[in-house]
C-alpha cells in the first residue's frame, strides 16, 4: 500500500459513503498477514466501494484489467495506488508474481474469481488462478459478498466470511482439485448474499 493510496482513501472515501451507503460485516473475521479477499463481481463499483469500506490501513492490494492502464492518465493514477495490471484471457506470468509478492509480503489481494461481471450466482466459473495464488502461499482465501448493482444513495451490504484454507493432496492443485477449490470458494462467497447488515 503507497502513501499516495492513503491519501487518495482520505480524500475520496467519505464521498463514496455517501453515494453507496454501505454497512460491512465480519471484519473481525480477517486475519492478520496475508490473505485473497475473493468477491463476487456485480458493479464496476466493487472494487472501490469494498475497498473503501475496509480500514484505511488494510494493506490492500486490487488487481485490475490491463486495458485500464492503457489509458494514459488512468493508467499513472492505478500505478500510484499500487494496483496491479493483469492480461485477462492469457497466463500473465508478471501479474501472478506480482500478486505472490504482494501476498508474502502480508498485503490483502482483491481478486474476483469469476474474473467479470456477473449477474447471478453460475453464470460464469470460477477462474482456476486464484486457487493456484492460495495454494503456493499457503495463505487463507477469505469469501466476501458484496450486495448486487451498486446504486446511487441505495443501500448495500458488505459481508466478510470465515478464512477458508484450501487442503491440496500434493505440491500442486490437480485440476480436478482447482476446480473443486474454485467453486467452494464461490459457493461460500454467495452463502454470505442472505446476511443483511442494516437490519
Amino acid at each position: 500500500m503507497t502513501k499516495f493510496y492513503r491519501i487518495i482513501y482520505t480524500i475520496v472515501a467519505p464521498f463514496v459513503h455517501l453515494l453507496f451507503p454501505c454497512r460491512t460485516v465480519g471484519l473481525e473475521n480477517l486475519p492478520e498477514g496475508g490473505v485473497l479477499l475473493c468477491a463476487n463481481h456485480a458493479s464496476g463499483w466493487d472494487p472501490i466501494v469494498i475497498g473503501l469500506n475496509l480500514p484505511r490501513d488494510s494493506r490492500l492490494t486490487v488487481m485490475a484489467k490491463d486495458q485500464l492502464f492503457q489509458i494514459p492518465l488512468l493508467g499513472w493514477f492505478l500505478r500510484k495506488l499500487g494496483i496491479i495490471p493483469v492480461k485477462r484471457g492469457e497466463s500473465d506470468l508478471t501479474a501472478v508474481k506480482s500478486c505472490l509478492k504482494a501476498l508474502s509480503g502480508g498485503n490483502r489481494l482483491l481478486v474476483f474469481p469469476e474474473g467479470t461481471r456477473v449477474e447471478e450466482q453460475g453464470d460464469v466459473e470460477a477462474k482456476g488462478g486464484v486457487t493456484m495464488m492460495a495454494t503456493r502461499t499457503g495463505v487463507p482465501m477469505v469469501p466476501v459478498y458484496c450486495g448486487g448493482k451498486h446504486k446511487f444513495l441505495k443501500k448495500t451490504t458488505i459481508v466478510f466470511g470465515d478464512p477458508y484454507i484450501p487442503v491440496i493432496a500434493g505440491r500442486r492443485p490437480t485440476p480436478d482439485e482447482n476446480r473443486a477449490i474454485a467453486q467452494e470458494i464461490m459457493d461460500r462467497i454467495y452463502a454470505l448474499s442472505e446476511v443483511n447488515g442494516w437490519k
